[in-house]
């Protein structure tokens, strides 16, 4: 039997893309090719891997124990490189990395000068996306994510916690005026995320009022406009915003703000530069929820102990503490 590494990283990827003339593009060789190294594996093992059909590729028994073995050989393999490489020179090759796009432009790429400073061997790819990847087809090293799967393949680590405030330009206070309390946001233009309606509940806690006079503020806020309702719990008092403007993406949402078109709820590590810069304010700071939102990084279980990802996982959750520190400060 005549097989080797780049056997096994080729079956692996046939499998996670599921059929051949995908993995053709992505290592930019003929389809036929890649299907004439499939048959070789297949004549040298003895068994078939493979289903070909109309419909595509599926493993067969034989496939999937194949390839298990594969992607251990791989594994073992980076993992032996990067741990003699690491000690001689360093944490060192390819990191690709999921995240959202506002997240990448606001935390990640302002962090990559410092973390090749650290480990010049480093090289990132950064996969911008709102949406969930699935980690083993798309060759993702790790995700960064406010949510987590409970998949059992998976490893998750906490790199930092985020909360969120409302935020508006200066040209925009200038011109509306300021929201000295909840209820003042009925006047106000409110900027929605259409894509996730979660983010339209707008919680706050009770500031220093006492209860008569919150319980009347919040009477004025319920019946001041039919876009806005106050929906009462016992921690928070929550509005659900419809919005005068709406935009499916946070990067938007920001724009806008930024742009002066409204109020925005937003996250307060990405926004907290913008607010030292003097480019927004936060508004009813008094009222703010204080939840923290965790931020794990999440990695299939071949992928965390490898020392690149290590070094990266490390240098980020340095970074979130950085950004939280200076968030406070903002708010002192």
């Amino acid at each position: 039997m005549q097989l080797n590494l780049t056997d096994a990283a080729l079956f692996v990827r046939v499998a996670e893309l599921g059929t051949l003339s995908a993995a053709a593009r992505e290592r930019n060789e003929p389809v036929s090719q890649v299907s004439r190294a499939i048959a070789r594996m297949e004549a040298a093992l003895g068994v078939r891997l493979l289903h070909r059909s109309t419909h595509g590729l599926s493993l067969t028994d034989e496939g999937d124990t194949f390839l298990a073995h594969a992607r251990r050989m791989l594994d073992i393999a980076a993992e032996m490189d990067s741990e003699l490489s690491g000690k001689l020179a360093g944490p060192s090759g390819l990191v690709r990395i999921c995240i959202s796009p506002i997240l990448a432009q606001m935390v990640i790429v302002p962090s990559l000068p410092g973390l090749y400073a650290r480990h010049p061997g480093l090289q990132i790819d950064i996969l911008a996306d709102d949406r969930v990847s699935d980690l083993a087809r798309d060759g993702i090293d790790i995700a960064i994510r406010a949510g987590v799967d409970n998949a059992e393949s998976l490893v998750i680590r906490k790199i930092g916690e985020h909360g969120r405030s409302l935020y508006a330009a200066p040209s925009y206070l200038d011109k509306f005026g300021t929201p000295a309390t909840p209820a003042d946001l009925a006047k106000h233009r409110l900027i929605a995320n259409s894509a996730s309606q979660s983010l339209n509940r707008w919680p706050f806690r009770k500031s220093t009022q006492d209860s008569s006079e919150w319980d009347s503020t919040a009477a004025v806020w319920q019946s001041a406009n039919k876009d806005k309702r106050l929906a009462r719990s016992n921690r928070t008092d929550i509005l659900l915003v419809k919005g005068h403007t709406r935009a499916d993406s946070t990067s938007i949402v920001l724009a806008l703000a930024l742009e002066g078109i409204g109020i925005a709820r937003l996250n307060e590590l990405l926004v907290s530069p913008l607010v030292r810069r003097g480019q927004l304010r936060q508004v009813l700071a008094d009222y703010t929820d204080r939840e923290r939102i965790p931020v794990y990084a999440v990695m299939l279980q071949e992928r965390h102990r490898l020392p690149k990802v290590r070094a990266c996982l490390d240098y980020w959750q340095e970074c979130f503490a950085a950004m939280r520190t200076h968030r406070d400060d903002d708010a002192v």
